[in-house]
């Protein structure tokens, strides 16, 4: 079969940087990043993220090949801001909202646990 391995949709080749910057020549503030190894589903919780962003006044992603594993996330921002600023701000915003998803899922888990061996 033509199919590539699955491992490779997810470990990144030795060498391959897993985001690389591309600066737009023809727009101001405006920016390509490439994610290596990701799919729609980074692609859409990145591009939602840089949307809640007021600096951020375009983003998108797309898969250039279902058989390439990489995202594309295009930014453009206002002049407050950078392309790589707001990269930067949704990625660490997202980690900080997953965090919080995290912990409150682990409590919930442990109040059902507690509530589980009193017979509830």
């Amino acid at each position: 079969m033509n199919a590539p391995d699955r491992y490779e949709r997810f470990v990144v080749p030795e060498g391959t940087k897993k985001v690389s910057y591309e600066r737009d020549t023809k727009i101001v503030n405006a920016a390509s990043f490439t994610i290596e190894r990701e799919d729609h589903t980074i692609g859409n919780i990145v591009r939602m993220q840089l949307h809640r962003d007021p600096n951020v006044l375009f983003a998108g992603y797309k898969l250039p090949h279902p058989l390439q594993y990489k995202i594309i996330v295009r930014i453009h921002t206002t002049s407050q801001s950078s392309p790589t600023q707001a990269y930067t701000q949704a990625i660490n915003d997202l980690d900080k909202e997953l965090e919080y998803l995290k912990l409150a899922f682990e409590d919930e888990k442990t109040r059902y646990e507690e509530r589980a061996k009193q017979g509830f």
